[in-house]
């Protein structure tokens, strides 16, 4: 008799009991039998524990939903408006002009430049940093919807939602070129090191927005927090007063916070104000290493996001 009369003759269960056996071994999976009823070996399929590697293949190939992301949420943003994207310019200025007028009856010492070009040369990356950290750490939160009914790279939303104000800074490099040209003021050559900036920027952004991200999934008390952090930080953050009021020997705790040393870089690159190497070099590496951190705890958690949305 041969291999296949002998199939033919086992009866039904004999016969699914061997089609999963085969289904099992042709999967690399091993079978593992149940207590109740150890003559029938079944194929169980669990989920992969602790931490996962970041598919970068997947994100390259489906980069365009990202740009599509982008620029969704950049239609939307200002949508329905009467001034549009004026709003990105105002913001920065009043700003300015609220930091310069108490910034004269405080009598701030801020160097050789104008107080003015001084204080909006740290607006422009907290305007990046104070924009796109709360919204990338609610955007989960913000479109639950999306999470539970088609699957994507999830990093997508918290990335989407904070790059969106890389354009309200591209704004803020303008109207500071026209402030520049008013007083009269010329940057100083390291300016080329502006874009390098930017990119730290947005890496300080996400390195805290992506980890907030998700965990305001499963603890929504980080909804009332964000904003807290943001109005801390503003103070921490020397945006409108220089790093040496602080005594020096703080400065490389405080470096550990990503932005103090990116802002207080921003005004060596564009105002030729001395350069804290230290404080950058700490914030610099403290941002990356929690950009790390944030993406792959991102990628541990994203499992779960469909179950508590």
């Amino acid at each position: 008799m041969t291999e296949t009369d002998m199939i033919n003759t086992l009866d039904k269960p004999s016969r699914s009991s061997l089609d999963r056996v085969v289904s099992s071994h042709a999967l690399g999976l091993e079978p593992r039998a149940d207590g109740a009823n150890q003559g029938s070996p079944e194929i169980v399929i669990e989920p992969r524990s602790g931490w996962i590697a970041i598919d970068w293949r997947e994100m390259y190939t489906q980069r365009e939903l990202l740009f599509f992301l982008v620029w969704r949420d950049i239609q939307v943003r200002y949508k329905q408006t009467v001034l549009g994207s004026a709003w990105a310019v105002i913001q920065p200025l009043m700003l300015m002009l609220i930091f310069s007028f108490l910034g004269r009856f405080a009598r701030i010492e801020h160097g050789s430049a104008p107080f003015s070009l001084f204080v909006f040369a740290g607006l422009i990356p907290w305007t990046l940093f104070s924009q796109g950290f709360p919204q990338a750490a609610l955007s989960l939160v913000n479109q639950q919807n999306m999470l539970s009914k088609v699957y994507f790279p999830r990093l997508f939303v918290p990335v989407a939602c904070a790059c969106v104000f890389l354009v309200d800074l591209l704004y803020s490099l303008v109207i500071y070129g026209f402030l520049l040209l008013a007083y009269g003021y010329t940057p100083a050559w390291t300016v080329i090191f502006v874009p390098f900036l930017v990119v730290l920027t947005l890496i300080a952004t996400l390195s805290l927005g992506i980890t907030l991200a998700a965990l305001t999934v499963f603890y929504r008390d980080f909804r009332h927090l964000v904003p807290f952090m943001v109005q801390i930080l503003m103070y921490v953050i020397p945006v409108f007063y220089p790093a040496w009021l602080i005594p020096e020997k703080y400065h490389s705790v405080l470096a550990l916070n990503p932005m103090f040393g990116i802002v207080t870089a921003y005004r060596s690159a564009i105002l030729g104000y001395p350069w804290d190497f230290q404080c950058l070099l700490i914030s610099s590496v403290s941002a990356v290493l929690t950009f790390v951190f944030a993406i792959f705890y991102f990628r541990r958690t994203e499992r779960a996001f469909a179950d508590f949305a």
